[in-house]
């Protein structure tokens, strides 16, 4: 941890040597408005360790923890100490078990989280959200942080007046933790705000795999999860009627997609007073 310089913004990344984590690092250290202040990750054999030569870049003078309320608590005293700086921003890359828990630690220090972990419940999310706006610390969580992927989630949202039978697809790599993505379950209650049922059943269906059909939302949609090795990221909304489909598809072939994202939430996220949900809030 260093101490920082008013001019830029303070952050601090948690899953700091997973495959988001070290993009966002990467992105931070390419840029002059951000200062990496913490890198948490719990790895056993590497703290102590600096992390830009974990990840192959410039020595950056910060130390791997795996302690993140005493890096929380360092960026927010810092931060009081420094009038001219609008807030320290938690970037969480880690895992749906702890991602609840870095959230409102979070809030509770007075940092700013930017929560790209997916697998957090509606229910936590609104724990969250009451917390926050007590707290007036605003945070965001952002299922996916493409522009394309925002873009595909309006054009799917004006495609539901139009059809009655809609069904989405995601495939992700094999090492992502849940199902379905945060990003595809966003995109359906995206579909769902027009207020309609889907899917009518036109035949007595069965299965003999269970689950081939893929898991049932009240609205009526189908979601269906792939994870492979060698997938980053895909996703697809299918919409049917008589004599045609009409498909939206969007594909991650690089995590660097991702970073122009994560970099707008973090700038715009100081200014909030709650907690957000979805990119298409802050672009």
């Amino acid at each position: 941890m260093n101490n920082h310089t008013s001019q830029k913004i303070p952050v601090l990344v948690a899953g700091a040597l997973g495959k988001m984590g070290a993009e966002v690092i990467k992105a931070l250290t390419q840029s002059k408005q951000y200062e990496l202040v913490a890198a948490i990750d719990n790895a056993p054999d590497k703290q102590g360790h600096d992390i830009g030569l974990e990840l192959g870049i410039n020595s950056l003078d910060i130390s791997i923890t795996s302690d993140l309320e005493a890096s929380l608590c360092f960026a927010s005293q810092s931060i009081r100490n420094n009038n001219g700086n609008n807030g320290a921003v938690l970037v969480d890359f880690t895992h749906p078990k702890v991602v609840y828990e870095h959230t409102r630690a979070a809030i509770a220090y007075g940092v700013h989280p930017v929560i790209g972990t997916t697998g957090l419940t509606s229910n936590q999310i609104d724990e969250l959200t009451i917390f926050s706006e007590k707290a007036s610390i605003g945070g965001a969580i952002i299922p996916n942080f493409s522009i394309g992927m925002v873009l595909l989630q309006q054009a799917a949202a004006a495609a539901a007046h139009f059809y009655d039978f809609i069904e989405l697809t995601e495939s992700h790599h094999n090492e992502k933790a849940d199902a379905p993505s945060g990003t595809c379950i966003k995109t359906a209650e995206i579909i769902e705000e027009f207020g309609k049922q889907f899917n009518s059943m036109q035949v007595e269906e069965s299965e003999s795999l269970e689950g081939c059909r893929g898991g049932l939302r009240k609205s009526g949609l189908r979601i269906h999860s792939v994870r492979l090795p060698g997938i980053v990221a895909h996703q697809q909304v299918m919409f049917g009627s008589k004599g045609e489909t009409y498909l939206l598809s969007h594909n991650t072939i690089e995590r660097s997609a991702y970073m122009p994202g994560v970099l707008l939430t973090i700038k715009k996220v100081r200014f909030l007073n709650s907690l957000i949900y979805g990119l298409e809030k802050v672009i």
